[in-house]
């Protein structure tokens, strides 16, 4: 056999990739928890402060309930960003998945669903306790989780773009900012 086909057959296929980085990316969050919840916590408290900054104004608040989940969602979003890759480039294993010679997206999906499902899918879940703190009427909260878990995605996916540009910078935060927000205005005007 030629040294390619060996090459070919000692790699892992894509499947066993994927598994592989998901399984250490959901080890890694268990050792620490609080860069998952640092995001929930945020968008509960800032819904929190709006409601009381509205005057708790139920007609006030229900027309606007809507956009209001929507930025914060957005922000809450754009919070965990930042620790994406932060992690990975600092101990070196983004460099080891580039010198691997397998295809680098497959890890990063894997790394992405993660954050997705920590923090835009449990975001959706918490929708419609949100929406009923912002008075949504009932029949809007359906539609509004449909919408949030479609949009939440390509929440992620934007963001892991400005995220990755931004990763080998110490006080990368206002430029991650500048990068994702652009980027995030279409999904905001489509939800």
């Amino acid at each position: 056999m030629t040294g390619f086909a060996m090459t070919a057959l000692a790699r892992p296929g894509a499947g066993r990739v994927f598994a592989a980085q998901f399984r250490r990316e959901c080890a890694v969050v268990i050792a620490a928890p609080g860069e998952a919840l640092q995001p929930l916590a945020f968008l509960f408290l800032a819904l929190s402060l709006f409601a009381i900054g509205a005057g708790g104004d139920p007609r006030v608040l229900a027309a606007q309930a809507g956009a209001v989940l929507w930025v914060l969602v957005l922000l809450a979003t754009l919070l965990g960003l930042e620790s994406l890759f932060r992690r990975d480039y600092d101990e070196g294993v983004l460099e080891q998945l580039l010198l691997l010679g397998q295809p680098v997206f497959v890890p990063l999906l894997a790394k992405l669903a993660v954050q997705w499902l920590l923090s835009g899918c449990l975001m959706v879940l918490l929708a419609p306790a949100l929406a009923l703190m912002l008075y949504l009427p009932a029949d809007q909260i359906g539609i509004t989780m449909l919408v949030l878990l479609a949009g939440s995605p390509a929440l992620t996916l934007f963001g892991a773009v400005a995220a990755a540009l931004t990763v080998g910078l110490r006080r990368g935060g206002v430029l991650l900012a500048l990068l994702a927000l652009p980027l995030y205005v279409p999904t905001l005007v489509f939800g």
